[in-house]
């Protein structure tokens, strides 16, 4: 059914690998985890045929340790891509991504969907920011280092599963090159990081890989001079063996006592000893020379000595080839006894560069350091859209203040008119709670912000036909999972609920909604909720809790103005 439905392979296995990674699923205590780990490594290591030898620890990920975020929010706050065309440009990563590594931008994209729970963890982010801010010299050094660093995570996964070639190494190289600068400017501004300079492979890659190396393994013109005296040996035969002709001409005049004699190459007979007529005779039968040419004034002769020397002159090419790969295997493999190291390197790398991609940004975009509280509060002066501001003429954009706490004002009930700027209010809030627990600086004069638990967001009109639900069914599913998993401590975002059905029951719905979440015996969780039922107005004063706001609109003779300012007070 799956399959035919909806191409879905299914296959069914009970098989194990319990005795190869016993050690690794020892460290396991859950039943269920360890079987499903050793399910992994049986499809990675027999299905898939890779080398799992550098995993030496299994880490388990706390979502408790998190902010947490369902697929819905994700996509209606625009973090990795917009919305209608799918896309990374104009997304809150596009904006935040000033990172100088492919490393830190897929750690930066870590934290914005994993935002922190830890207000320490979250305030030793906000302390590298505003070190960097204020040691702006040492900055520039540090983003000009990290430029210079190649992925490393992606050349120790190369490593591993035997694509890497010389260029890959190369690459290695030159990134270990740079890293006792990063750790000195990190150390320099007090950065705790531990960073491993890797200096014993760097003098091994230095000392092996050629500047210029070709793309293929099994070429040669990859290993330096001097890095291996056989290969060295291999190359003076293949480059014609003059070192050698000269050499074997001399020891050869010095054994026969011949000093006239020559050794000569022509392409009928390869290398010979060219003997004068004059000193026949000089030559013995114990020498084991073959007579091959008679000229007018000389013999030519070949002996087993040069044949062999030829053979190898020859055969050079070919074996240099084969040594160059053998090497290379060599030096792949002490490599691979260094990406545990590699990894660990990646990962403070990646941590430094996307702390420096949040400062830069903190500076070009004019954002302030939070105030991380113990209380459930969330008070922003002056908040602004990061993104919409970005894309309109920065002194246009309209700032607004928030305030929602767990008493007074948990639910804001928000109405005005389309397009007057409610949805921007409403997700530029949750934009800066997110940004403030990612340990970024936020756009706002000043923002205080509790710890919160999860966000939700519920917007728009979206169906999801091919599983058979209508975009009424799609909102009430969307409304049930945020009523179901809020907490008093999270955050939602509810815009337009009860739109997709009939006026009365739409009604009824968004009231309902408001209701279970203003209760706080029930739920209480800070809510912004936009609604163009009006009626929604009069539970400001019957339920504890429940304010109202609106946006501004001004008239002006025929015309009508959104100023975009959120007031007290329904529409």
């Amino acid at each position: 059914l799956l399959k035919n439905t909806y191409g879905i392979e299914v296959t069914i296995s009970s098989e194990f690998l319990w005795n190869k990674y016993k050690n690794l699923l020892d460290t396991i205590e859950d039943a269920r985890v360890k079987n499903g780990i050793a399910h992994l490594f049986y499809y990675l290591d027999i299905r898939q045929l890779k080398d799992l030898s550098h995993i030496n620890k299994i880490n388990y990920i706390k979502k408790n340790n998190y902010l947490e975020m369902d697929i819905h929010s994700i996509r209606n706050l625009e973090l990795i891509e917009t919305l209608r065309l799918k896309e990374r440009t104009y997304s809150l990563i596009w904006l935040l991504d000033k990172c100088k590594t492919a490393m830190g931008s897929r750690k930066l994209k870590t934290w914005l969907l994993n935002p922190l729970k830890d207000k320490n963890k979250i305030n030793e982010r906000y302390d590298k920011i505003e070190k960097l801010n204020n040691e702006f010299i040492l900055k520039d050094e540090l983003k000009n280092a990290l430029y210079e660093v190649y992925d490393i995570e992606r050349l120790a996964g190369k490593v591993i599963n035997g694509s890497l070639n010389a260029k890959d190494l190369l690459q290695l190289k030159n990134s270990i090159k740079v890293l006792p600068t990063i750790k000195d400017i990190s150390s320099k501004l007090g950065f705790n990081y531990s960073l491993n300079t890797h200096e014993k492979l760097y003098n091994l890659l230095d000392s092996a890989i050629v500047d210029d190396p070709p793309i293929s393994i099994k070429e040669g013109y990859m290993i330096k001079s001097g890095y291996n005296e056989e290969l060295d040996n291999l190359r003076d035969i293949r480059s014609g063996g003059k070192d050698f002709v000269a050499a074997f001409e001399a020891k050869v005049k010095e054994e026969t006592g011949i000093k006239n004699l020559k050794v000569g190459f022509n392409k009928v007979f390869g290398y010979f000893i060219e003997i004068p007529n004059g000193s026949k005779s000089l030559v013995k039968e114990e020498y084991h020379w073959e007579r091959r040419q008679t000229l007018t004034n000389c013999e030519r002769y070949i002996s087993p000595a040069l044949k062999e020397k030829e053979s190898m002159i020859l055969n050079a090419e070919e074996n240099i080839i084969d040594l160059e790969y053998k090497l290379f295997c060599e030096i792949k493999n002490i490599v691979k006894q260094e990406v545990p190291l590699l990894n660990k390197t990646a990962d403070e790398i990646s941590d430094i560069d996307a702390i420096v991609s949040l400062s830069v940004c903190s500076e070009e975009y004019n954002l302030v350091r939070p105030n991380i509280t113990d209380e459930h509060v969330i008070d922003i002066k002056n908040g602004r859209h990061p993104v919409v501001e970005k894309m309109i003429n920065n002194d246009m954009f309209v700032a607004n203040d928030t305030y929602l706490d767990n008493s007074a004002n948990r639910v804001s009930i928000i109405t005005g008119p389309n397009m007057a700027g409610k949805s921007t209010y409403m997700r530029q809030t949750a934009l800066i709670v997110l940004m403030a627990q990612v340990g970024s600086f936020v756009p706002a004069s000043s923002a205080d912000v509790g710890i919160v638990d999860r966000i939700f967001t519920r917007v728009g009109a979206s169906d999801d036909l091919a599983s058979g639900q209508s975009t009424f069914m799609v909102e009430m599913t969307e409304v049930a999972n945020i009523l179901r998993n809020a907490t008093q401590k999270s955050l939602l975002i509810l815009d337009e609920i009860g739109r997709g059905t009939s006026t009365f029951d739409g009604l009824s719905i968004a009231w309902a909604v408001v209701e279970y979440i203003a209760n706080t015996k029930i739920l209480g969780a800070k809510t912004l909720f936009a609604t163009h039922y009006h009626e929604l107005t009069e539970l400001e004063g019957t339920l504890d809790g429940v304010n109202n706001y609106c946006i501004a609109v001004k008239e002006c003779g025929d015309e009508i103005v959104f100023l975009r300012k959120i007031v007290k007070g329904g529409a």
